[in-house]
């Protein structure tokens, strides 16, 4: 297992308040963070950092979810595990369709749970969590 600040999370949100939440149940972890408002920031930071793991919302301006997931599949990040967050509500079928793409790693529901984000961050990236004082 490797520290988790070996590892940088790309964070992809347009609502600030829960991009700042993210980035801080991830830098508690101990992960270095870089964060993305819209679609084509996104695409932009993905091929200039190569993160380790993006998280990314599904509703966004300029280029939504599904066209960076294609975007990511056809350039260098094609490998990159993306864990998809969203508010919305989707029926089953869906939620499987996204699931199957290749670069797609889990599926979160908002309101995030900062317990259950972390876990699943920590066994994706195989790092250790960070131990509590």
């Amino acid at each position: 297992m490797e520290p988790a600040s070996t590892k940088t999370i790309l964070i992809v949100d347009d609502d600030d308040s829960i991009r700042d939440f993210l980035e801080f149940v991830v830098k508690k972890e101990g992960f270095k963070t870089e964060k993305a408002e819209d679609g084509e920031i996104a695409l932009k930071k993905a091929e200039e950092l190569h993160p380790d793991l993006i998280l990314l919302d599904l509703m966004l301006p300029k280029l939504g979810g599904f066209e960076i997931l294609k975007e990511l599949q056809a350039s260098d990040a094609a490998y990159t595990p993306v864990v998809i967050i969203t508010g919305k509500y989707m029926d089953r079928t869906t939620s499987e369709l996204i699931r199957q793409e290749p670069n797609v790693y889990d599926f979160l529901e908002k309101p995030i749970k900062p317990q259950v984000l972390v876990a699943l961050l920590h066994k994706t990236l195989n790092t250790e969590p960070v131990r509590k004082k």
